[in-house]
Protein backbone atom coordinates (compact mmCIF):
# COMPACT_ATOMS: atom_id res chain seq x y z
CA UNK A 1 0.00 0.00 0.00
CA UNK A 2 2.94 2.31 0.42
CA UNK A 3 6.30 1.90 -1.48
CA UNK A 4 9.60 3.67 -2.10
CA UNK A 5 11.81 2.94 -4.65
CA UNK A 6 15.44 4.49 -3.49
CA UNK A 7 13.74 7.42 -2.50
CA UNK A 8 16.26 10.28 -2.26
CA UNK A 9 16.22 14.08 -0.70
CA UNK A 10 18.73 16.18 -1.06
CA UNK A 11 19.35 19.94 0.17
CA UNK A 12 22.70 20.96 -2.02
CA UNK A 13 25.50 18.43 0.51
CA UNK A 14 22.78 17.51 2.64
CA UNK A 15 21.18 14.06 1.90
CA UNK A 16 17.81 14.37 3.94
CA UNK A 17 16.63 10.99 2.62
CA UNK A 18 19.00 8.33 1.13
CA UNK A 19 18.10 5.42 -1.20
CA UNK A 20 15.01 5.02 1.44
CA UNK A 21 12.98 1.31 -0.11
CA UNK A 22 10.13 0.39 1.62
CA UNK A 23 7.37 -2.05 1.07
CA UNK A 24 4.51 -1.64 3.55
CA UNK A 25 0.99 -3.57 2.86
CA UNK A 26 -2.64 -2.83 3.48
CA UNK A 27 -3.55 -2.89 7.08
CA UNK A 28 0.27 -2.76 8.52
CA UNK A 29 0.17 -0.59 11.38
CA UNK A 30 4.55 0.65 10.52
CA UNK A 31 6.11 2.94 13.32
CA UNK A 32 9.19 5.23 11.78
CA UNK A 33 12.09 5.94 14.41
CA UNK A 34 14.71 8.02 14.23
CA UNK A 35 16.73 10.53 16.40
CA UNK A 36 16.26 14.04 15.52
CA UNK A 37 17.46 15.20 11.87
CA UNK A 38 17.25 11.86 10.78
CA UNK A 39 14.67 12.56 8.09
CA UNK A 40 11.77 11.06 8.86
CA UNK A 41 10.05 14.16 8.34
CA UNK A 42 11.10 14.42 5.35
CA UNK A 43 10.32 11.23 4.67
CA UNK A 44 6.97 11.64 5.36
CA UNK A 45 6.49 14.60 3.29
CA UNK A 46 7.59 12.78 0.31
CA UNK A 47 5.28 10.41 1.16
CA UNK A 48 2.87 12.79 1.09
CA UNK A 49 3.61 14.79 -2.11
CA UNK A 50 4.48 17.72 -0.65
CA UNK A 51 8.19 17.59 -1.19
CA UNK A 52 9.55 16.52 -5.41
CA UNK A 53 12.47 13.59 -4.36
CA UNK A 54 15.87 14.41 -5.78
CA UNK A 55 15.42 10.90 -7.33
CA UNK A 56 13.17 7.72 -6.81
CA UNK A 57 9.53 7.08 -6.72
CA UNK A 58 6.93 6.92 -3.75
CA UNK A 59 3.59 4.88 -4.42
CA UNK A 60 0.57 5.02 -2.44
CA UNK A 61 -1.99 2.02 -3.20
CA UNK A 62 -0.27 1.81 -6.70
CA UNK A 63 0.16 5.61 -7.72
CA UNK A 64 2.92 7.17 -8.59
CA UNK A 65 2.73 10.25 -5.72
CA UNK A 66 4.00 12.66 -8.09
CA UNK A 67 2.93 11.42 -11.49
CA UNK A 68 -0.76 10.69 -10.27
CA UNK A 69 -1.23 12.99 -7.21
CA UNK A 70 -5.29 13.19 -7.19
CA UNK A 71 -5.70 9.91 -7.19
CA UNK A 72 -3.17 9.02 -4.60
CA UNK A 73 -4.19 11.85 -2.34
CA UNK A 74 -7.92 10.53 -2.52
CA UNK A 75 -7.25 7.62 -0.22
CA UNK A 76 -4.72 9.25 2.03
CA UNK A 77 -4.80 11.19 5.25
CA UNK A 78 -1.85 13.28 6.22
CA UNK A 79 -1.39 14.45 9.77
CA UNK A 80 1.78 16.94 10.50
CA UNK A 81 3.49 17.52 13.46
CA UNK A 82 2.37 21.24 13.37
CA UNK A 83 -1.15 20.84 11.81
CA UNK A 84 -3.17 24.05 10.44
CA UNK A 85 -6.46 25.04 11.18
CA UNK A 86 -8.64 28.14 10.42
CA UNK A 87 -9.10 29.67 13.90
CA UNK A 88 -11.90 31.57 13.42
CA UNK A 89 -14.31 28.81 12.11
CA UNK A 90 -15.92 26.12 14.77
CA UNK A 91 -15.26 22.91 14.67
CA UNK A 92 -18.16 21.27 12.89
CA UNK A 93 -17.83 23.97 10.28
CA UNK A 94 -14.29 22.90 10.05
CA UNK A 95 -15.40 19.53 9.35
CA UNK A 96 -17.75 20.71 6.51
CA UNK A 97 -14.87 22.09 4.80
CA UNK A 98 -12.82 19.22 4.86
CA UNK A 99 -15.07 17.02 3.91
CA UNK A 100 -16.66 18.87 0.74
CA UNK A 101 -12.86 18.90 -0.30
CA UNK A 102 -12.76 14.97 -0.72
CA UNK A 103 -16.24 15.26 -2.30
CA UNK A 104 -18.07 13.79 0.49
CA UNK A 105 -22.77 13.67 0.22
CA UNK A 106 -23.94 16.49 3.15
CA UNK A 107 -26.00 13.52 4.54
CA UNK A 108 -22.39 10.93 4.91
CA UNK A 109 -20.30 13.82 6.01
CA UNK A 110 -22.91 15.20 8.55
CA UNK A 111 -23.15 11.46 9.93
CA UNK A 112 -19.48 11.24 10.16
CA UNK A 113 -18.72 14.38 11.66
CA UNK A 114 -21.39 13.25 14.61
CA UNK A 115 -19.31 10.08 14.66
CA UNK A 116 -16.11 11.54 14.87
CA UNK A 117 -17.18 14.12 17.28
CA UNK A 118 -18.39 11.56 19.85
CA UNK A 119 -15.43 8.59 19.41
CA UNK A 120 -12.99 12.01 20.53
CA UNK A 121 -15.07 13.92 22.41
CA UNK A 122 -15.59 16.99 20.92
CA UNK A 123 -19.34 17.26 21.17
CA UNK A 124 -19.08 19.95 24.02
CA UNK A 125 -16.85 22.52 21.38
CA UNK A 126 -18.64 22.17 18.30
CA UNK A 127 -19.96 25.49 18.30
CA UNK A 128 -16.74 26.94 19.65
CA UNK A 129 -14.23 29.10 17.34
CA UNK A 130 -11.40 26.87 17.23
CA UNK A 131 -9.41 29.74 18.25
CA UNK A 132 -10.52 29.15 21.93
CA UNK A 133 -9.77 25.39 21.87
CA UNK A 134 -6.74 23.98 23.96
CA UNK A 135 -3.64 22.22 21.20
CA UNK A 136 -4.58 18.73 22.92
CA UNK A 137 -8.59 19.63 21.42
CA UNK A 138 -7.35 21.24 18.38
CA UNK A 139 -5.03 18.25 17.79
CA UNK A 140 -8.28 15.79 18.02
CA UNK A 141 -10.04 17.95 16.06
CA UNK A 142 -7.71 17.68 13.28
CA UNK A 143 -7.09 13.77 13.59
CA UNK A 144 -10.93 13.17 13.32
CA UNK A 145 -10.99 15.29 10.47
CA UNK A 146 -8.42 13.47 9.04
CA UNK A 147 -10.33 10.32 9.04
CA UNK A 148 -13.44 11.60 7.64
CA UNK A 149 -13.67 10.54 4.18
CA UNK A 150 -12.14 6.91 5.26
CA UNK A 151 -8.90 7.07 4.17
CA UNK A 152 -7.02 3.65 2.86
CA UNK A 153 -3.61 5.32 4.11
CA UNK A 154 -2.98 7.02 7.10
CA UNK A 155 0.33 9.08 7.47
CA UNK A 156 0.87 10.86 10.97
CA UNK A 157 3.81 12.42 12.22
CA UNK A 158 4.11 13.09 15.84
CA UNK A 159 0.50 12.39 16.69
CA UNK A 160 0.34 12.49 20.59
CA UNK A 161 1.59 15.72 21.20
CA UNK A 162 -0.43 17.55 23.43
CA UNK A 163 -2.69 14.80 24.45
CA UNK A 164 -3.10 14.01 28.33
CA UNK A 165 -3.13 9.83 28.99
CA UNK A 166 -7.16 9.62 28.23
CA UNK A 167 -6.83 11.47 24.49
CA UNK A 168 -3.59 9.81 23.82
CA UNK A 169 -5.67 6.47 24.45
CA UNK A 170 -8.41 7.09 22.46
CA UNK A 171 -5.85 8.04 19.69
CA UNK A 172 -4.12 5.01 20.01
CA UNK A 173 -7.46 2.73 20.20
CA UNK A 174 -8.71 4.22 17.36
CA UNK A 175 -5.67 4.14 14.87
CA UNK A 176 -5.21 0.28 15.94
CA UNK A 177 -8.94 -0.01 15.24
CA UNK A 178 -8.32 1.27 11.45
CA UNK A 179 -5.33 -0.59 11.18
CA UNK A 180 -7.29 -3.99 11.83
CA UNK A 181 -9.89 -2.91 9.45
CA UNK A 182 -7.51 -2.69 6.38
CA UNK A 183 -6.21 0.77 6.79
CA UNK A 184 -2.38 1.53 6.30
CA UNK A 185 -0.87 3.23 9.42
CA UNK A 186 2.08 4.80 8.91
CA UNK A 187 3.22 6.67 11.93
CA UNK A 188 6.30 8.82 13.08
CA UNK A 189 6.82 9.16 16.85
CA UNK A 190 9.81 9.57 19.41
CA UNK A 191 7.55 8.25 22.17
CA UNK A 192 8.73 4.49 21.48
CA UNK A 193 6.62 2.86 24.15
CA UNK A 194 3.86 4.19 21.62
CA UNK A 195 5.55 2.14 18.46
CA UNK A 196 6.18 -0.97 21.25
CA UNK A 197 2.66 -1.27 22.21
CA UNK A 198 1.01 -0.52 18.47
CA UNK A 199 3.73 -1.35 15.62
CA UNK A 200 3.56 -4.51 13.66
CA UNK A 201 6.48 -2.99 11.83
CA UNK A 202 9.10 -0.81 12.97
CA UNK A 203 11.35 1.07 10.37
CA UNK A 204 14.37 2.87 11.98
CA UNK A 205 16.04 5.67 10.14
CA UNK A 206 19.09 7.02 10.95
CA UNK A 207 20.78 9.67 8.78
CA UNK A 208 18.73 9.73 6.25
CA UNK A 209 19.25 6.05 5.85
CA UNK A 210 17.02 2.98 6.87
CA UNK A 211 19.64 1.12 9.14
CA UNK A 212 16.79 -1.66 10.34
CA UNK A 213 13.05 -2.52 9.57
CA UNK A 214 11.22 -5.51 10.90
CA UNK A 215 9.30 -6.89 14.13
CA UNK A 216 10.19 -5.58 17.44
CA UNK A 217 11.45 -9.06 18.48
CA UNK A 218 13.63 -8.97 14.76
CA UNK A 219 15.13 -5.56 16.12
CA UNK A 220 15.83 -6.86 19.34
CA UNK A 221 17.51 -9.83 17.34
CA UNK A 222 19.55 -7.52 15.02
CA UNK A 223 20.65 -5.12 17.93
CA UNK A 224 21.46 -8.23 20.33
CA UNK A 225 19.11 -5.97 23.34
CA UNK A 226 16.30 -8.14 24.93
CA UNK A 227 14.97 -5.24 27.12
CA UNK A 228 12.53 -2.61 25.89
CA UNK A 229 12.32 -1.04 22.62
CA UNK A 230 14.47 2.10 23.47
CA UNK A 231 17.33 -0.51 24.60
CA UNK A 232 17.58 -1.68 21.14
CA UNK A 233 17.08 1.53 19.59
CA UNK A 234 19.71 2.94 20.86
CA UNK A 235 22.15 -0.46 20.27
CA UNK A 236 21.15 0.15 16.41
CA UNK A 237 21.45 3.65 16.13
CA UNK A 238 25.00 3.77 18.16
CA UNK A 239 26.15 1.11 16.48
CA UNK A 240 25.63 2.67 13.04
CA UNK A 241 26.88 6.04 13.93
CA UNK A 242 30.40 3.96 14.81
CA UNK A 243 30.48 2.23 11.51
CA UNK A 244 29.77 5.49 9.33
CA UNK A 245 32.63 7.24 11.79
CA UNK A 246 35.35 4.51 10.90
CA UNK A 247 38.49 5.25 8.32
Amino acid sequence: MIRTEHLTKRYGGLVAVNDLNLDIPQGQFFAFLGPNGAGKTTTIKLLAGLLKPTSGRAFIGGYDIQSDPVEARKIISYVPDMPFLYDKLEPMEFMLFVGQLYGMEHAELARASDELFDVFGLDEVRTQPIEDLSLGTRQRLVIASALLHKPKVIIIDEPMAGFDPRSARVVKNVLKKRSRAGVTVFLSTHILHIAEELADQVGILNRGKLIAVGTIDELRELSGEQGELEDTFLALTRGEERATERP
